[in-house]
């Protein structure tokens, strides 16, 4: 057990008010979880203000309390800390407490909007095809080895994300991999964290509704890697144009890969199926599972992070061809009629652009492709008329819908969404506020051969309505409109 001393000891404290000898069992930011012997770290965050429930805590057992306010009423026998930044402090304290896990393991984390999951989920599964103990930290799932640990964030809080990570280094993980969001670099989830590399894929228009301007969300993630050690590995996409510039204040070691320009990790396509992708890698062509250029990019991430941390290049590739992607990804079913259906995450402009062209590079010119997207509530409303006009730039026919509308009127994000169509665009498009209604609207104007693309909320298994979680999988929901269809078709 450690006292609360040195818990500190990295931490800059503006005021101290009682002992710092004392022993703390547990750190905290939720109050709820408080225990006897607890330190409560009080956080403003997004929609809680943690300063609201010191008292609470207090009451649970909390015998310190770190804060950016003091309380009007100080409780005898307990021990304030003030300081600037809780979540900073948060942070530091959770690696001290965990006895710096981090540091124990190769860690590597990801960032990017668009390829994350893919990237960080490739990387597990290659390492663990290659014969390591592995963890994967993701949007989708946590994984120790063949444990999978539901996932409620795409990077977990400070204290949670080391509690992993601890636990991670005891079954004998020798590499993690995860996604580094940024809301967590921002939040300082990850501050105090050893990095044993990073990873950027692209940066692209998302998360305005809490970074405010698109300058601040490339300066977080810049963030990043302006923070990694010299011992360190950064690997950035050389095709994206802010691909460098995530790169030039780094002490870590610069590697860059590319499908169009010199880099270290340099690919191209040479053929692009629903079969897979067929691409030379440093000039070794390699068959690869993934499809899409999107794809081929983020393979080329992997290949350039197992090289680095010191992989067989030629066993890393072979390994890389039999693997598949991450859940929800461009995951796809082909129906008795032959028509193929697609889930997949995309829920920003440039990732449904992105996963539409590649569509549109697969079809043998005459099958249509049918769109079935909303954007999610309670998040930026400026990118819902660029996804609905970028759906139907390349679709044939679009059929706008809600995705998790949370707190929000679905009809009115539809409605948004609307706004700023072209008229051409207005032809093609149709709205069912009803998901799964829409879905099966897609599937019975469908055609053999067909394409249709169900976007937004890949490997999600609910419906966030009104703060209730409804069970809703889309690829589940797609599977049983088209059995619900062959049964139509031949009654």
């Amino acid at each position: 057990m450690k006292t609360l001393q040195q818990l500190v000891q990295t931490i800059q404290i503006k005021k101290q008010i009682g002992d710092l000898l004392i022993p703390i069992t547990a750190i905290e930011i939720d109050s709820r979880k408080v225990v006897s012997g607890t330190v409560f770290v009080a956080i403003s965050g997004v929609q809680q203000d943690g300063h609201l429930y010191i008292t609470k805590a207090i009451n649970m057992g909390a015998v310190a309390i770190v804060c950016m306010q003091l309380p009007e009423q100080l409780v005898e026998g307990i021990t304030y800390l003030l300081v600037n930044d809780t979540q900073q402090a948060a942070a530091l304290m959770a690696t001290e407490f965990f006895d710096h896990p981090s540091a124990k393991i190769k860690l590597v984390g990801v960032t990017g909007t668009n390829g994350k999951t893919t990237i960080a989920t490739v990387l597990f599964k290659l390492f663990k095809q290659l014969g390591y103990s592995c963890g994967l930290i993701s949007t989708v799932q946590n994984q120790i080895n063949d444990t999978v640990i539901p996932s409620t964030h795409t990077t977990p809080d400070s204290i949670s994300l080391n509690a992993l990570l601890q636990k991670m280094v005891n079954d004998g993980c020798s590499y993690v991999f995860m996604e580094c969001s940024s809301h967590a670099i921002h939040q300082h989830r990850i501050t105090g964290l050893s990095f044993t590399g990073a990873l950027f894929s692209n940066i692209t228009h998302d998360h305005l509704d809490y970074h405010k301007i698109f300058d601040e969300y490339i300066r977080v993630k810049k963030s990043f890697f302006d923070h990694l050690p010299a011992t360190a590995f950064a690997i950035s996409n050389a095709d994206d144009k802010r691909g460098e510039v995530m790169l030039q204040n780094t002490l870590a070691t610069k590697y860059l890969y590319s499908l169009k320009t010199l880099a270290e990790f340099k690919g191209k396509i040479l053929e692009n199926a629903l079969t897979g992708l067929v691409m030379t890698v440093n000039d070794k062509e390699v068959h690869f599972r993934l499809i899409g250029e999107f794809n081929a990019y983020n393979l080329l991430a992997v290949y350039g992070a197992a090289v680095c941390l010191g992989q067989n290049s030629d066993e890393v590739l072979t390994a890389l061809s039999l693997l598949s992607g991450a859940e929800g990804r461009f995951d796809y079913i082909i129906s008795k009629e032959k028509i193929i259906g697609i889930v997949d995450y995309a829920h920003t402009p440039d990732a449904l652009e992105n996963v539409l062209a590649t569509i549109k590079k697969l079809r043998k010119g005459y099958e249509q492709i049918i769109t079935v997207v909303g954007c999610g509530g309670d998040r930026d409303k400026t990118k819902r008329p660029i996804m609905a006009q970028a759906a139907c730039d390349l679709s044939d026919r679009v059929i706008l819908t809600s995705d998790n509308p949370r707190t929000e009127d679905p009809e009115q994000i539809l409605k948004d969404m609307e706004t700023g169509l072209s008229s051409s665009a207005k032809r093609k498009y149709i709205t069912i506020v009803d998901r799964k209604e829409a879905i099966a609207q897609a599937v019975a104007v469908a055609k053999p051969e067909d394409i249709i693309l169900v976007a937004g909320k890949g490997h999600e298994k609910y419906q966030d309505i009104k703060g209730v979680k409804h069970p809703f999988d889309d690829k589940l929901v797609l599977q049983e409109a088209f059995t619900m269809n062959h049964k139509n078709i031949n009654n």
